[in-house]
């Protein structure tokens, strides 16, 4: 998909903010085989890098123009490549993701796949957006539903393969898993108007609408817009993010 770096940036410190409660749950020791799966462009990366001494860190992201931004942050011990996280192969000490295996179908198949290339000891850390059925989700999925979009797109809608917290508790114990963590978490983010909600989505759940649209991206946006100010005409708009977190260790 082609990601607009800046605009994702947009929003940088909202969106890092679950990052740091997902590194909290890594078990820091010296000398890991690393893997950032979604890297984006990087930076927090190159955090999780500083936080593990000795490890050799790689960050995998699909996106070209997000490497070119996170090849500044490459070191002797930070590597970036393009490639599918879905197809991961290898051993790693630790896999780590962070809001990047929503963009992955079918977790109940890639979680215990992504297990399977633990290293024995080995951790994974995972952290998945679960707004999807926040009304903003809602809008820009009925909208796609309604005429001339919808054969614009072809029918085409993404829904989100994240599973419930339940869920991914299950799919860890079955892969025989150890000392599991799975929580849901709402981060609170103060947005100035519903503007600014319909921008944050610009710069993440409607980018495979973005790229389907051409020349309508704009129309398709003028009109979730009217109807998220008719939806949250408040100023400034409470945005409750809901986020998953989850981490499990592989038996040695």
């Amino acid at each position: 998909m082609p990601w607009n770096p800046d605009l994702y940036h947009k929003f940088q410190a909202e969106r890092a903010a679950p990052f740091y409660d997902l590194l909290a749950l890594v078990d820091v020791r010296p000398n890991l085989k690393v893997i950032d799966l979604g890297c984006g462009t990087g930076e927090l990366t190159r955090q999780l890098a500083d936080r593990l001494p000795n490890s050799r860190v790689t960050g995998l992201d699909n996106s070209p123009q997000m490497l070119d931004k996170a090849a500044s942050f490459s070191t002797s011990n930070l590597v970036f490549q393009l490639g599918d996280q879905s197809t991961l192969t290898g051993t790693w000490d630790l896999i780590f993701s962070n809001a990047a295996l929503q963009w992955s179908e079918n977790h109940a198949e890639l979680i215990p796949y992504l297990f399977r290339h633990l290293s024995p000891g080995g951790q994974i850390a995972v952290q998945v957006p679960s707004n999807h059925n926040h009304l903003s989700h809602q809008i820009y999925r009925e909208t796609a539903a309604e005429e001339p979009f919808h054969s614009i797109l072809g029918g085409f809608q993404r829904h989100s393969p994240v599973l419930t917290i339940d869920e991914y508790a299950r799919l860890l114990f079955d892969c025989g898993a150890e000392k599991i963590t799975v929580f849901e978490k709402i981060y609170p983010h103060v947005l100035e108007d519903s503007d600014a909600v319909v921008e944050w989505i610009s710069g993440t759940a409607l980018v495979p609408y973005f790229e389907r649209l051409g020349g309508f991206k704009e129309k398709f946006l003028q009109v979730i817009r009217t109807k998220m100010r008719a939806a949250m005409p408040e100023s400034p708009v409470f945005y409750p993010f809901r986020r998953i977190l989850f981490s499990a260790k592989k038996p040695h």
